[in-house]
């Protein structure tokens, strides 16, 4: 008996730490709705960052965002450890200020798990070491 381990796929994670921005939900005239944010994701020494467009898409990361992140303002400072799937560039034409008319470059990725989420200084959510998920409950 043989057994069948032909690759069919490539996967490329992405694991960081970073802000969450724009949170949004984006319902197409055709499709099903979905969660959308850009994340500031933090490198180097000097706490630069790498912008991402994601789309959520992670079961658990979908829960987090209907639970979580549905209601947060413009002013809430968002937090997390996460992991990002299938990253691709897409260019994109400015429309105005001082790049009118110049090309730039869109990261966007799929934002497959959050792993510790924070807002505004409260922890809500941090998976275990096991890997299984555990909400932590408001301390009020």
């Amino acid at each position: 008996m043989t057994q069948n381990t032909q690759t069919t796929h490539f996967d490329l994670h992405i694991t960081g730490f970073g802000f969450f921005n724009r949170i949004r939900k984006v319902e197409p005239k055709k499709g099903k709705p979905y969660w959308s944010t850009s994340i500031a994701a933090m490198r180097g020494d000097d706490g630069q960052k790498t912008y991402f467009d994601c789309s959520v898409v992670g079961a658990e990361a979908k829960a987090l965002f209907d639970t979580h992140l549905s209601s947060v303002g413009e002013n809430d400072v968002i937090t997390a450890s996460f992991k990002l799937g299938d990253l691709y560039t897409e260019t994109f034409v400015y429309k105005q200020g001082v790049k009118s008319g110049q090309t730039g470059v869109s990261l966007k990725a799929r934002l497959l798990q959050i792993r510790y989420l924070k807002i505004n200084d409260q922890v809500v959510y941090q998976k275990t070491s096991s890997q299984q998920p555990e909400p932590i409950q408001n301390a009020a």
